[in-house]
């Protein structure tokens, strides 16, 4: 039997704790900043992060890991596996998916699957934690593959904004879609499927925001056993209190907790809230 491993990148917003259980390599997606190259979670913490967003003026910059981040993680792998997942956000959002591709062609004796994980911070996290479990369950790599493909078809992930100025810093959004979320104080929903991002509503308080969070994940996975990770940028005690409201309403196997990633949290700002989640069909 093959030794299996799964790779991905820091914007999978998995809980540290999981990652070190299922021995996952995770590559660091970079963050640049006044001059200074940092990695994803490494080199500075969200709660640096988040402090320096707040007191200062400038803002950061992001960058996909090098081919040379890839390689080097595929040749630390490659000492305790033969074969890799390597699983990443769709190429529409980042260059990750290429440069781990073109990475994974320079490495011998170790066979790499680059995966389009079709979703983002943690649904991708779930798609990739998934992959672990079925290894370590002794799944052979096309079984993998396939839990791979029916977790990925199946996560959604919706997050509420706290403030739409990072996204238009980004150049995520226009600058007329800014001035109207601050003049309405918009507390917009977002969703991510297949490689886009789209509103999902508009709430005007935060209240109302979680509650749609709640009422959207409820009905997604209607009554079917679910696997949940609420996700925050900052906001602990809003994401406990998301995390208790989903466990009344949902059939939860399990529920996480995960702050975003600095370089995540670069993106959206302090305050942001959201789920990931997917579920079973009773197979």
């Amino acid at each position: 039997m093959s030794r299996i491993a799964v790779v991905t990148d820091s914007s999978a917003n998995l809980p540290e704790e999981l990652v070190k259980e299922y021995g996952i390599e995770v590559v660091p997606i970079r963050l640049l900043w006044n001059g200074k190259d940092y990695r994803d979670g490494i080199d500075i913490t969200s709660q640096e992060l988040y402090r320096r967003l707040r007191i200062g003026n400038s803002l950061p910059k992001t960058a996909a890991p090098s081919v040379g981040d890839f390689l080097q993680a595929y040749l630390r792998v490659a000492k305790r596996a033969d074969e890799i997942f390597s699983i990443h956000i769709p190429p529409s959002f980042s260059a990750i998916y290429e440069l781990a591709l073109t990475a994974s062609k320079l490495v011998e004796d170790v066979k790499i699957h680059v995966i389009n994980g079709r979703s983002a911070a943690a649904g991708l996290g779930l798609v990739v934690l998934e992959a672990a479990r079925a290894i370590r369950r002794g799944a052979s790599s096309e079984e993998v593959l396939r839990r791979i493909e029916y977790v990925s078809s199946r996560v959604h992930v919706f997050a509420a904004l706290d403030t739409l100025k990072y996204l238009y810093y980004g150049g995520r959004i226009g600058l007329a879609a800014t001035l109207a979320g601050f003049a309405l104080n918009l507390k917009p929903v977002l969703y991510v499927k297949d490689g886009t991002v789209d509103v999902w509503a508009k709430p005007r308080t935060r209240k109302r925001a979680i509650c749609e969070l709640v009422k959207v994940a409820e009905r997604k996975t209607a009554g079917k056993k679910a696997h949940v990770i609420v996700m925050h940028g900052d906001a602990l005690d809003d994401a406990l209190h998301l995390r208790d409201e989903l466990l009344k309403h949902l059939d939860c196997v399990e529920i996480f907790i995960t702050e975003f990633t600095p370089v995540m949290g670069a993106h959206t700002g302090p305050g942001l809230l959201g789920v990931a989640f997917w579920a079973e069909d009773g197979e």
